[in-house]
C-alpha cells in the first residue's frame, strides 16, 4: 500500500496525501479527514526511509557505545536499556554502533549516510576524537560522561571525583586507615576512560586530605580478576581493612577473595563504591555505595538530545548528579566492633 492507492481511494492528488501525513503545507480539514479514514481503513505506515525524505528525519538516534572491554557489564547493559526504554517515549528508534573511535567505519556509516538524526556517546575518554569530530560537523550529540573540557558540550555525567571522596570519607570516618582502591582495567586507564581518571584523583586527593595510606589497583572486568585482585591487595598489605571500587563486574570477586583469605564483611573488611544499585543488592552482605542512577540518566541524554533536535539554536546543557551514598551492610567501624543502633 503507497500514497498512490491513498489518493485515488481518497480522490485527491498525491501531494495533498504527502502534505496531509507530513503536516508541511495546510490542507482542509474535510480533505484531512478523507484522507485519515482511507490511512485507517488500509493499515497504513509510511515507511521510516519515506518519512526521512519527507521531512529530513530519520526519528532514529544512534547510540554509539562501544564495550569498555570484552563484554558489556550490567552496568552498560543498564544503561543501553534505559536510553532504548526513553528513545521509544519520544517515538524515536535507538540504531547501536559500537564504535570505538571517530574512524570506525561503523561511526562513519552512522554519519556519511545520515542514518540518525542524533547520537548519544557512552563509554567516553578524556580525549575522546568522535565527541571532537561530530562537534566540528555541527552534528547534534549528547555524551553519557564528560572529556576533559566539557563547557561547551552537551552531558548527562557522573561526578566521579566527588563520588569517589566520599567513600573515602565514609571509610575514614569509621576509623579505616588502610584502604585499597579497585579501579577498571588498565587498558582503559591507559586510553583516558574518564570514569576511571577521575575515580583515580578523587580517591587519592580524599585519602592524602585524611593522611590514609592507600593502594590502588587496576582489574579486569570479571569475577576471577576481581578474586585475584583481592590476592594482590592482601600480599602487598595485609593490614589493608577496606577498599572502594569502580568496578562493578569484579564485584563478586572482591567478595570470594575475601572469604577465601577468612575476611569477613563488614567485621573484617569493609567494601564501598560506585555500582548501580540492583547490582549493589545482589551480593551478601549488600555493598554500601554511590548508586549510579542508569534509568535517570539515559533518560536524561535523550531528553537532552530531543531538546537539542528540536531547537539547533539552544545553549549547551549539563547535568552533573552526585548520588548519596547508600547506606547498606557492607561498611563497619575499622576495629570490628558492632555499629550502633539507630
Amino acid at each position: 500500500m503507497n500514497i498512490g492507492e491513498i489518493a485515488r481511494r481518497a480522490g485527491v492528488s498525491r501531494s495533498t496525501v504527502s502534505y496531509a501525513l507530513s503536516g508541511k503545507r495546510p490542507v482542509s480539514e474535510e480533505t484531512r479527514r478523507k484522507i485519515q479514514q482511507v490511512v485507517d481503513e488500509l493499515g497504513y505506515q509510511p515507511s521510516a526511509s519515506a518519512r526521512a525524505l519527507a521531512n529530513g528525519r530519520t526519528s532514529t538516534i544512534g547510540l554509539v557505545f562501544p564495550p569498555a572491554g570484552n563484554h558489556y557489564t550490567g552496568m552498560q547493559l543498564d544503561f543501553i536499556g534505559s536510553v532504548v526504554e526513553a528513545a521509544a517515549a519520544h517515538d524515536y528508534d535507538v540504531l547501536l554502533s559500537p564504535s570505538g573511535m571517530d574512524s570506525d567505519r561503523s561511526f562513519q556509516r552512522l554519519l556519511g549516510e545520515r542514518r540518525v538524526d542524533g547520537a548519544i556517546l557512552m563509554e567516553i575518554r578524556l580525549e575522546d576524537d568522535r565527541a571532537d569530530h561530530l562537534a566540528a560537523l555541527g552534528f547534534p550529540s549528547v555524551a553519557i560522561g564528560r572529556t576533559a573540557h566539557p563547557e561547551d558540550g552537551w552531558y548527562v555525567a557522573l561526578d566521579h571525583t566527588a563520588l569517589a571522596a566520599g567513600c573515602v570519607h565514609h571509610l575514614a570516618d569509621l576509623g579505616h586507615r588502610r584502604i585499597a582502591f579497585v579501579n577498571r582495567p588498565e587498558q582503559l586507564l591507559r586510553t583516558g576512560y574518564e570514569s576511571a581518571h577521575r575515580g583515580l584523583d578523587g580517591f587519592t586527593k580524599a585519602a592524602a586530605e585524611r593522611g590514609l595510606t592507600v593502594r590502588t589497583y587496576c582489574c579486569g572486568d570479571d569475577a576471577a580478576a576481581g578474586q585475584a585482585c583481592v590476592e594482590r591487595i592482601l600480599h602487598d598489605e595485609p593490614t589493608t581493612t577496606a577498599l572502594v571500587t569502580l568496578n562493578e563486574a569484579a564485584l563478586g570477586g572482591l567478595y570470594r577473595g575475601l572469604a577465601h583469605a577468612g575476611r569477613h564483611v563488614p567485621r573484617d573488611f569493609s567494601i564501598t563504591g560506585i555500582v548501580a544499585n540492583r547490582w549493589a543488592e545482589t551480593v551478601t552482605p549488600q555493598l554500601t555505595a554511590a548508586d549510579v542512577p542508569a534509568a535517570e540518566m539515559g533518560r536524561l541524554a535523550v531528553d537532552l538530545l530531543v531538546e537539542r533536535l528540536d531547537n539547533s539554536d539552544a545553549p549547551p546543557r549539563q547535568h552533573l548528579l552526585i548520588p548519596p551514598i547508600s547506606l547498606r551492610a557492607s561498611t563497619g567501624p575499622a576495629d570490628g566492633t558492632p555499629p550502633a543502633e539507630a
